[in-house]
């Protein structure tokens, strides 16, 4: 496979993919599955400029689309449920749009698409100098701050998954600063919608600004009965700092038959 795929959960479990947001990486779903959807077997490959996985351009959405459905086809599967965090979130809309026989129902998670250019822009712009820290101590530091309603484990685990060191000795994030750019641009796209009866979970997070009212709007015209809207009171990685009630959302959408 073109991506490095993490699996939690039994492998006789019901398979559902993960997809995380921009910066992130598949381990990020790791305590969520475990501790709130452990029966189920979830699949979270790190996206193209992410993880492990490769980190060759091209960098979009459609590519995401691509890698993510040869991760369906090597594991063998055929249909399955797509939970997308932000950046993650807009590629599942985007699968969804181009594959909807390979989607048997949609969780978005504070999906990112459709963002204003101008943020967009400025976000893209610091993205070409990125994030450096001169110690993990510092990294750590720096997380407990921006992290500060997650837990302590949850920080840990972006720490020891998601950060290596530089030949200069400092430390930085494991994702590519120019894949980033690139995608800070794919969100400026206009959303493009999931097809009609697609059943869909959207959680927009109160405490962040990615989902707007127009989005909302569109899938429920678009969708209608099929749209179910539950606003978690949390910032935007909601699923690390509201994991009881998110995954108690998410376990009673994919368990509807």
């Amino acid at each position: 496979m073109t991506l490095h795929v993490h699996e939690f959960g039994p492998a006789d479990g019901r398979p559902a993919v993960f997809l995380h947001g921009l910066t992130g990486h598949g381990g990020r779903w790791r305590l969520l599955a475990e501790q709130e959807l452990p029966d189920f077997r979830v699949l979270a490959p790190d996206l193209r400029g992410h993880g492990n996985s490769t980190q060759l351009p091209p960098w979009t959405l459609d590519q995401n689309v691509i890698d993510v459905l040869d991760v369906l086809d090597t594991l063998g599967l055929d249909r399955v449920p797509l939970v997308g965090h932000s950046y993650g979130g807009a590629t599942a809309m985007h699968l969804t749009a181009r594959a909807p026989e390979r989607v048997e129902k949609l969780a978005l998670l504070d999906p990112s698409t459709g963002l204003a250019p101008e943020r967009c822009f400025e976000i893209a712009v610091e993205e070409c100098e990125p994030e450096l820290w001169p110690s993990m101590d510092a990294a750590r530091t720096d997380f407990a701050e921006m992290w500060s309603a997650m837990p302590a484990e949850a920080i840990e685990l972006e720490l020891s998954a998601n950060f290596e060191q530089r030949p200069d000795g400092q430390w930085q994030r494991r994702y590519l600063p120019a894949m980033s750019v690139s995608a800070w641009s794919e969100m400026s796209r206009p959303p493009v919608l999931p097809p009609p009866s697609t059943r869909t979970l959207l959680l927009p997070a109160t405490k962040a600004d990615f989902v707007a009212p127009e989005l909302v709007a569109a899938l429920r015209d678009r969708l209608g009965d099929d749209l179910t809207v539950r606003a978690v009171d949390s910032g935007h990685v909601l699923y690390l700092e509201q994991p009881k009630e998110v995954g108690a959302l998410l376990r009673e959408f994919l368990c509807q038959a």
